[in-house]
């Protein structure tokens, strides 16, 4: 993997960049849609390229590893052969899932984690090594270390154990992914991963540590888990002053539309949340001009566009009122349509944030954007 830096905001620190990889390029700022178990919910493969134009998608270690399992995919030529998708692909390493997973009998230690199958029940064991030979199978070209991300509220003592032992797990994931091939004839490049929870000098430390590792990009994880937005923002400044600024900077699971041009102006390159699937599902439609609950009377009879401005067909094609008809109704036409718009929106909202940034204007453009993102219509 390779990554090229194009420009840079004279007002913040955001900045535009490439990404190359087998599976093609990634124009950055870009946010990746979650396709957890192997499907962005309710969109074709289609629609992420026509539509959404998604340039790179995600899938998770611990749901695929479940199912469909390992066996299918390894005859398939891993993830891409088995769904289709002929772009770059990011998979989380399962330690969010870890971490979702207190209070059903996980158990961690220094060899890794003890977990049931939310399938089943079955007992499972994710190590180190264990999840790099996974992420191998599965054959993402981005693929990431195993960590433990810590919840919100954590006490520092429990937060600093675990940043210590995550750490340690990098040293076990990066000797491992080393020492190991590529499965499918296509480079993978495995990023490590910054923990402390909301304690500064925890992520100045860890922000350090995974910068000496020397790695192709680096994320942030463990926020967007409860806390603030201001913390969030100021331990992403932090961290982000410290990793190479010739690396991409992934912020795992952020956010609002608002969350990610605020962290787009800290640095961070790439980022990812089920956030406009899941809540499209729920009726919540992200636009142009602001936020819609298309679930409210107010949308009855407007049979004007989703969203005009924005472009692409579920966005252009369809009416408030009929879409507002769907979700009402149940119907899984509301879903799909309402997915692809909040995609589509998110897309168009890094694609534009990336034009700005070029041309110098990021900054003033930025400001009025989140105003406008806090608007509920």
């Amino acid at each position: 993997m390779n990554f090229k830096l194009q420009a840079q905001d004279s007002q913040s620190k955001a900045r535009a960049g490439v990404i190359e990889t087998d599976h093609g390029s990634i124009q950055t700022p870009i946010f990746m849609p979650v396709g957890t178990a192997g499907t962005v919910k309710a969109v074709h493969q289609r629609e992420l390229k026509e539509d959404v134009k998604a340039q790179i998608i995600l899938g998770n270690t611990y749901h695929l590893y479940l199912r469909p399992g390992l066996d299918i995919l390894s005859k398939t030529g891993g993830l891409h052969g088995f769904n289709g998708w002929d772009r770059p692909i990011l998979t989380d390493s399962g330690g969010y899932q870890v971490y979702s997973l207190a209070g059903t009998g996980r158990k961690i230690n220094e060899e890794g984690v003890v977990f049931k199958s939310h399938i089943d029940g079955g007992i499972h064991i994710f190590t180190p090594e264990g999840v790099m030979d996974i992420q191998r199978t599965i054959g993402a070209d981005i693929i990431m270390a195993f960590d433990e991300c810590t919840p919100y509220p954590c006490d520092y003592t429990y937060a600093r154990k675990s940043m210590e032992m995550t750490h340690r797990w990098l040293g076990r994931c990066c000797s491992r992914f080393d020492s190991t091939e590529p499965l499918y004839g296509y480079n993978q490049t495995l990023f490590p991963i910054v923990q402390g929870s909301v304690y500064k000098d925890l992520r100045t430390q860890s922000a350090e540590v995974v910068a000496s590792y020397g790695r192709e990009g680096n994320a942030i994880g463990g926020l967007s888990v409860g806390e603030p937005a201001e913390i969030m923002y100021e331990l992403t400044e932090v961290v982000c002053d410290i990793l190479p600024k010739d690396k991409p900077r992934y912020l795992m699971g952020v956010g609002t539309p608002a969350n990610i041009l605020e962290c787009i102006a800290l640095g961070v390159d790439m980022f990812d949340c089920v956030m406009p699937t899941r809540n499209a599902r729920n009726g919540m439609i992200f636009t142009t001009q602001g936020i819609i609950n298309i679930r409210n009377e107010r949308w009855k009879d407007d049979l004007s566009p989703v969203d005009a401005e924005l472009g692409g067909y579920a966005s252009t094609f369809y009416s408030k009122a009929y879409l507002r008809h769907l979700v009402k109704s149940g119907e899984m036409l509301g879903a799909q349509i309402a997915s692809i718009h909040n995609l589509t929106f998110y897309l168009w909202l890094v694609n534009t944030a990336r034009e700005k940034i070029i041309e110098g204007k990021f900054a003033s453009w930025k400001e009025e954007m989140v105003k406008k993102l806090m608007e509920r219509l």
